[in-house]
């Protein structure tokens, strides 16, 4: 079982604040709240950027109390204190009473809820959770609920989306959003959940503006990981996918082969082989022989790699699923170790490895 909020451990914030006017516009001017998430992470364009997608991201046919129900029991799989912590303030702002947010953290039948938002819930959490990925079963149930076939991707990218989100935060030790769950707990957390749909209203209409349009479908044939680019096809997620792992390919701040040998500890943890052959194709492309790769995934290291990232295989496989407080004490030794700036693009590698194995879930 998940733990409960008050169980999580977590540390002191392994990364500070990042002082940068221009992305803290870009973050009002987009509908999102500036959260200690966003300041921590803002040296990197690429994780940044996803990181406000998190936020920002609306899908068509799901209302916002549904979407934040299957956010919330995200954070709560991954034992990431800090999204679970405002997911399920924000919980308290839309109506559901405490009664209603324990049962569904104790992942027990909601009254409350009809099957339909009962089979969603339930996605979301064993998307999260990966013991094992959901498959083609799990896509299939939703849509015998009633989802559309382009609903239920959608569904599975906003969930893989939050595991990303979880691990960003959770790696680095993002400190809670104190003041939003103290009011949302407190005693003008009622008046403020009465202005909430004022202010939510018009934050979707800024975040709506700014969604990418679905690109044409030849447009998601080329770049890393493209199959799992295309499951989302005619969705403006497919847009976001494709930047995020383009951009997250192409930076420089770790060496190529090491990031593609992060996706592919990540997808043979979880079984994966639509992103290992996507990882294998860019090692490939670095002269690494398939012997190379086998016995780098085997072992965990690998001698083409340079001597500041061999340790970064082990790390990833570790980040698949984790207890908070041990990961935290290594990734802030990895962080001594490597620099910060290296670090945190560590931390976005290994949570878009985890989200894009997930995601891989529509190829099967």
């Amino acid at each position: 079982m998940a733990l409960l909020l008050s169980e999580i451990e977590w540390s002191a914030p392994i990364l500070p604040r990042v002082d940068d006017p221009a992305w803290v516009a870009t973050i009002k001017r987009r509908g999102a709240p500036l959260g200690e998430c966003e300041q921590r992470v803002a040296s990197s364009p690429w994780i940044r950027e996803l990181c406000l997608w998190v936020l920002t991201y609306r899908a068509r046919d799901l209302s916002e109390r549904l979407a934040t129900m299957g956010a919330m029991v995200s954070a709560q799989e991954n034992a990431c204190r800090y999204c679970y912590g405002a997911l399920r303030a924000a919980m308290k702002m839309l109506g559901y009473s405490e009664a209603t947010i324990g049962r569904i953290e104790r992942d027990l039948r909601i009254a409350e809820l009809d099957a339909k938002a009962q089979g969603y819930v339930a996605f979301c959490r064993k998307l999260a959770r990966a013991r094992p990925r959901p498959a083609r079963a799990e896509r299939e149930a939703l849509i015998a609920l009633g989802y559309a076939p382009l609903t239920v991707n959608e569904i599975a990218f906003q969930a893989a989306l939050g595991t990303f989100h979880s691990r960003v935060t959770a790696l680095i030790a993002c400190p809670p959003e104190q003041f939003f769950e103290k009011l949302a707990n407190g005693p003008v957390g009622f008046l403020v959940g009465l202005m909430e749909p004022l202010l939510r209203a018009r934050s979707r209409r800024r975040q709506l503006a700014h969604l990418p349009a679905p690109p044409p479908a030849e447009a998601l044939q080329d770049g890393a990981f493209a199959p799992v680019v295309q499951a989302l096809d005619g969705l403006p997620a497919a847009a976001v996918m494709k930047s995020a792992l383009d951009a997250a390919i192409a930076s420089e701040v770790l060496s190529r082969s090491v990031k593609a040998l992060m996706f592919a500890v990540v997808a043979r943890a979880l079984d994966c082989p639509h992103t290992e052959a996507g990882a294998r194709d860019i090692l490939r492309s670095e002269g690494l022989s398939d012997a190379e790769i086998e016995t780098a995934l085997a072992t965990l290291r690998c001698d083409r790699l340079p001597p500041a990232e061999s340790d970064l295989l082990s790390w990833a496989r570790d980040t698949v699923h984790y207890e908070p407080g041990p990961i935290q004490k290594a990734g802030r030794a990895l962080c001594a170790r490597i620099g910060e700036r290296s670090f945190l693009e560590a931390v976005g590698v290994a949570a878009l490895a985890n989200m894009t194995v997930r995601l891989s879930m529509l190829l099967e």
